[in-house]
């Protein structure tokens, strides 16, 4: 079966969709596109560039992927035609307007699709980053991904996703970059793993947050891309190393969130730096052409990472469709006319290329009059950035180029409005309580002593141009990681700035210097009531993790103070880390901040005093010792042998709580654990099947966005009621989670996550019922050889609670 696996991988199909000419697309001499349809129930709406009316018969033609008999290349039209006026032929794009369609140049924006003056068309604008407009003024930097996830608050991640597509839209950006894809298989991961970009180590969580979230960045018109596909989990050098991973693993875990993206709208994917299976994985036919087009029914194109096209007519022919950032930095695409003209790629390939790019542009109507231009101060951002790293690699429009892009407009808009009160209520909603021994939440303390750098204000300014730093500044609150994943920040409240608002004309004494603090505290007088340190682990792009400590001393200064003062409270790291001063009695309350954007005072103060009750969750687990997990990361630096550049992800389906459940190793704190200011119960109502037998998957049924539409079919409701048995007002967040019988194959996790759901904020005795839907794909498996989704016959265990270990209410049902 290993065999067979790698045997599937490597030879997967090279065929690209059947597809109409381009040419015969760009005939009407207008589109009106008012009276489209949407793209799904949720189509998101962000888009402009006027007067490229030319362009919109594009619509007419596009095709969908379907899946029929096994063969996933087949193609039916799913955009409606828009109505067309005025006479055919009247244009067409020439082979070297096309082929400047889907190679990137300098520009304006830190990705760029060239305009074509002859046709009016003034070029497409990509942006970073997930938690903000990056390189820009006058906007939110929103709380990256981590934070969300560990809020597990589908209504909080749906508002970030508004909010972050308003700004992007009123800055002129068509191309949002939001959402990063790795799991975080390993706890070391640095290298947008999870950490810092992304939310948890949960395909659920995951797949849940995508669909909200692009939901949410489509009513404002903005094209979304979901980045990067697999997969990039712990790895160092990235371009050399193979991520090899089997077809079931796959399948049921690293597709699972880009399924659930793709079925919510997303517009465009991405293909990272390493090899997948053996084969760059920007030249993967499998991946690119088999899975993400045709088994997942993507829509619109698959784009590189920066620098991550290893080849070009293999890499178009194996499914890529946009060469980043291009040009003479990325060559690959530079004699596409070429390729085309030598038989090496033919035009009808060239012309899908093209219309994957181009039609999310006309599904958001970018090209209407009212989608805002860009801002003049994104070209110069960009030219600031190159004068100060020295990097030509990536360039500004030129003033002589300027008037060819959509740029006009307010210059340096504010685009914030009252976005930072939201920041505030998310920031607060994914810090965890871990540890409370009646230290929190405080009780009008008057003395107050604070440690450690991270509470300060960022001492080396507000937004770093080191992208690979690897443990971020010295002084200064963490609040985002490093690399392409940050935003510039328009104001920063710092944790110490926010306790003296609370404390008003109280005490507050503070020592700041780390080394300081470890070397020699000295006394503390007069002695304070509480001894808030903080502490942090700088996480981001580009590297990996050496070791779950905490950056900058961490435990020293733990230590230090705990010897000191008999109520420490520890707050505010970046991800999982040891924690070998867990047990410590002096250290009476721990908080797991996360990264809370640039309110990250007032959001951790608001669950200090009390204001807020802590509801987040860990979104992956706390082990008692590094070796403790089973994922550890490939450093094969001092390697030569092409064959020695593996890492194999023989842990399979048992990552994170999976891998401890299996293992039957104890966590510190499991996946899913938080305390809070209250209590709650959780009792079972029902379970009840919504069909009489689960038939199998119709193999007929055409690919919808995000695969067989089977898969997302109803099967069970299972109905719970929460109640607050407490004495405080406060939310939490119910789990479920999934055994599959017996009969399922070996390899199968004990429990998955397939469910969860925030109450509304609750009195004490005040319940709620919530209930919960398990799909067709929740219930089922992947199967290698017949190359399907089954459910497995037998009796399904259903339990319910507030972790992945404390689950008290338990139902099971039958199929």
């Amino acid at each position: 079966m290993e065999a067979y696996n790698r045997a599937l991988w490597k030879t997967g199909s090279d065929h690209g969709p059947a597809v109409s000419r381009v040419s015969d697309l760009f005939r009407a001499i207008k589109a009106n596109t008012a009276h489209l349809s949407p793209f799904t129930a949720f189509a998101f709406k962000f888009e402009t560039m006027a007067r490229v009316q030319c362009l919109l018969a594009l619509l007419a033609s596009t095709h969908l992927a379907i899946a029929r008999n096994g063969s996933h290349f087949k193609m039916i039209p799913v955009y409606p035609s828009p109505p067309m006026t005025g006479k055919n032929d009247d244009f067409k794009l020439t082979l070297e307007e096309k082929s400047s369609l889907v190679d990137g140049t300098d520009g304006p924006c830190g990705g760029n699709i060239a305009p074509i003056p002859r046709l009016s068309f003034k070029g497409i604008c990509l942006q970073d980053s997930p938690l903000g407009v990056r390189e820009a003024d006058f906007v939110t930097t929103f709380p990256p991904g981590i934070t969300a996830g560990a809020s597990f608050d589908r209504a909080m991640i749906r508002e970030r996703g508004l909010l972050m597509a308003e700004e992007f839209r009123a800055k002129g950006i068509n191309i949002a970059w939001p959402v990063a894809g790795p799991l975080g298989r390993s706890a070391l991961g640095r290298p947008l793993p999870c950490r810092h970009c992304c939310l948890g180590n949960n395909r659920r969580i995951y797949g849940a947050w995508r669909a909200n979230h692009y939901q949410t960045l489509h009513r404002k018109r903005a094209e979304t891309m979901r980045n990067p596909t697999m997969r990039k989990d712990g790895t160092v050098i990235q371009n050399s190393l193979s991520s090899n991973i089997d077809d079931r693993t796959m399948h049921e875990l690293y597709m699972w969130p880009f399924a659930d993206g793709i079925r919510a709208g997303a517009d465009h994917a991405m293909c990272s730096y390493q090899l997948l299976n053996q084969t760059h994985a920007c030249a993967n036919s499998k991946a690119l052409n088999g899975l993400l087009k045709g088994e997942l029914g993507l829509q619109g194109s698959i784009l590189s990472d920066w620098f991550a096209t290893h080849s070009g007519v293999s890499s178009i022919n194996a499914g890529l469709d946009l060469n980043m950032p291009g040009g003479w930095a990325s060559p690959y695409f530079m004699n596409m006319s070429q390729y085309v003209e030598n038989g090496d790629i033919s035009e009808e390939r060239l012309d899908d290329m093209v219309r994957r790019i181009l039609t999310p542009y006309f599904r958001h109507k970018q090209n209407s009059p009212d989608y805002p231009a860009l801002d003049l101060s994104l070209n110069e951002f960009k030219e600031q950035e190159t004068a100060a790293t020295g990097n030509t690699i990536l360039l500004p429009a030129t003033p002589e180029e300027i008037p060819m892009w959509n740029i006009g407009g307010t210059k340096n808009r504010d685009v914030r409005k009252d976005h930072g009160k939201f920041v505030r209520e998310l920031g607060a909603a994914g810090a965890v309580l871990l540890k409370n021994d009646g230290a929190l939440p405080f009780k009008a303390p008057k003395n107050i002593a604070v440690f450690g750098n991270d509470a300060a204000d960022l001492s080396q300014g507000q937004f770093a141009l080191n992208p690979i730093d690897p443990i971020g500044p010295e002084m200064g609150a963490n609040t985002q990681g490093s690399g392409s994943g940050t935003g510039r920040f328009s104001y920063f409240v710092s944790p110490l700035q926010a306790i003296k608002e609370r404390m008003g004309s109280d005490l507050v004494q503070y020592i700041l210097d780390n080394k300081a603090i470890a070397s020699n505290i000295g006394s503390i007088y007069p002695a304070p009531e509480a001894c808030l340190v903080f502490v942090k682990s700088h996480i981001g792009e580009a590297t990996d993790r050496e070791t779950l400590g905490l950056d900058w001393d961490g435990n020293a200064i733990i230590d230090a103070v705990s010897q000191k003062c008999n109520n420490t409270i520890v707050t505010h790291t970046g991800g999982p880390n040891n924690t070998p001063w867990a047990d410590n009695p002096n250290v009476t309350a721990i908080i797991a901040g996360h990264l809370p954007g640039q309110e990250i005072g007032h959001s951790i103060a608001d669950i200090l005093w009390g204001d807020l009750n802590p509801s987040g969750k860990l979104p992956y687990t706390i082990a008692h010792n590094e070796s403790d997990f089973n994922a550890s990361v490939v450093n094969l630096t001092g390697s030569t042998g092409i064959d020695s550049w593996q890492s194999a992800f023989t842990e399979g389906l048992y990552t994170d709580y999976q891998h401890f459940s299996e293992s039957d190793i104890e966590p510190l704190y499991e996946f899913g654990f938080s305390l809070s200011y209250t209590t709650f119960s959780v009792k079972l109502g029902s379970v009840t099947k919504l069909v009489r037998n689960a038939s199998p998957m119709p193999l007929n049924r055409p690919t919808q966005p995000g695969g067989n539409p089977a898969l997302f079919e109803p099967l069970v409701k299972v109905t719970i009621t929460v109640q607050n048995t407490g004495k405080l007002a406060g939310a939490t967040v119910p789990h479920l989670y999934l055994s599959l019988p017996d009969s399922a194959p070996r390899g199968t996790p004990v429990k998955v996550l397939r469910g969860f759901d925030k109450t509304k904020k609750l009195s004490p005795n005040q319940s709620q019922k919530i209930s919960f839907v398990l799909r067709r794909k929740d219930m089922s498996f992947w199967d290698v050889t017949k190359q399907d989704w089954l459910i497995p016959k037998g009796r399904f265990s259903i339990k319910v609670g507030f972790s992945s270990r404390d689950l008290p209410v338990e139902g099971s049902v039958v199929f």
